[in-house]
């Protein structure tokens, strides 16, 4: 899947110099900045390809961590109205180390979902929770199998 094909997806504009992109999901053209860019490939990958139902995928979630009002990138919710999955998107650049995953584990920890997933651009890693404990998971699963438990 090229670059080109995932950015056209969705509708693209520029304004004065800068582009913008349209994002279905909060209804309005975005700043395409390297980690908007990111943002948008995984929305895509999730709803095309992994079957999310887009009704059920919020972006730029808002949450409470330690009474801080912070925002994840995606989350992907069950039909039950319960978090599955957690995404943190980084933009091309910024290595994925232990600084982003400590991020994205304040915001696990907040919504307690089954997965965590996160994606840079080049490089894509994904966690589930087994009993309680997370742990590395060998590929980003599909929403049926994100249900399946």
């Amino acid at each position: 899947m090229s670059k080109t094909s995932q950015i056209q997806w969705f509708k693209t504009k520029t304004e004065q110099d800068k582009v913008y992109v349209f994002d279905p999901f909060r209804r309005r053209y975005c700043l395409l900045t390297p980690e908007e860019e990111v943002r948008q490939k995984v929305l895509y990958l999730l709803v095309e390809h992994l079957s999310v139902p887009a009704g059920l995928l919020a972006v730029e979630y808002s949450i409470k961590v330690n009474g801080l009002d912070k925002r994840c990138d995606a989350v992907v919710f069950g039909s039950n109205g319960s978090p599955l999955m957690i995404v943190e998107c980084k933009a091309a650049t910024v290595k994925l180390e232990s600084n982003v995953l400590d991020q994205a584990v304040r915001y696990f920890s907040a919504l307690q979902p089954r997965y965590l997933m996160l994606y840079n651009g080049n490089s894509c890693y994904c966690f589930k929770v087994v009993h309680g404990v997370m742990q590395p998971f060998d590929h980003v699963p599909d929403y049926a199998e994100m249900m399946a438990e």
